[in-house]
């Protein structure tokens, strides 16, 4: 139903912009290192990742509007962005952040969420920022049919936006002297190349994963810009 679409993405946008205001707006008395100064919070895959949804969420509340009032031909555009977002981007980097961080978590917390953390953000915010976005990204690919793009281009894109973060990392470390997490310090140079390849071919196969799922629920045949009936 698109009017039962169109108050969902409401809601998930509004979820994913309180959310990233919250964890962007987190105050503490004691003086973080400079590593924390360099870039704020803009240095973090999960803050990045809340704000990407948020966009995400933004862009397909969008398209459902704009379907409803009959803007056809600027809901076919919205509709395109929010399949590239999604397909992309929203599905594999959210499916990425919430295993590997609780997968890290799970072997030594103080490598990516120090326990010194708890009293700075609540439990509940970190749930939201790490265990939720899980079932939304599956939730959406449930709730309606996502065309994704020629293999190829998806995972230069996917890639490339890879490769831009991995640079922004490196980057803060050669201002700083410091790394975003205490995990990379563990690693030599050529291990880290190792670390960055393998987490690469890790969010590439949830990429076709999220592509497989998108097949096997929905069939070739539904990728098409039917707006009246979506």
């Amino acid at each position: 139903d698109g009017a039962t679409m169109t108050l969902y993405h409401c809601l998930a946008f509004v979820w994913y912009f309180f959310i990233s205001y919250s964890v962007t707006n987190i105050r503490t008395e004691e003086r973080p290192s400079e590593v924390f100064f360099y870039g704020g919070q803009w240095k973090y895959l999960t803050v990045l990742n809340l704000v990407l949804q948020a966009v995400f969420y933004g862009v397909s509340f969008l398209a459902d509007v704009l379907r409803l009032i009959k803007k056809l031909r600027c809901a076919k555009c919205a509709v395109s962005s929010r399949d590239l977002l999604f397909s992309v981007l929203a599905f594999p980097v959210s499916t990425f952040v919430s295993i590997s961080f609780w997968t890290l978590y799970s072997y030594n917390r103080e490598l990516v969420y120090p326990k010194s953390l708890d009293g700075v953000i609540p439990l509940w915010l970190n749930h939201a920022m790490h265990t939720a976005i899980l079932p939304f990204a599956v939730l959406e690919i449930l709730a309606l049919p996502h065309r994704y793009p020629a293999k190829k281009k998806g995972l230069i894109l996917l890639g490339f936006v890879s490769f831009l973060y991995i640079s922004w990392v490196l980057w803060i470390y050669s201002v700083t002297g410091e790394w975003v997490y205490p995990l990379f310090a563990l690693f030599s140079p050529a291990g880290l190349a190792a670390f960055f390849a393998i987490s690469l071919a890790i969010i590439i196969s949830f990429y076709n994963f999220g592509e497989f799922l998108n097949r096997i629920i929905w069939g070739q045949s539904k990728f098409c810009f039917s707006l009246l009936s979506m």
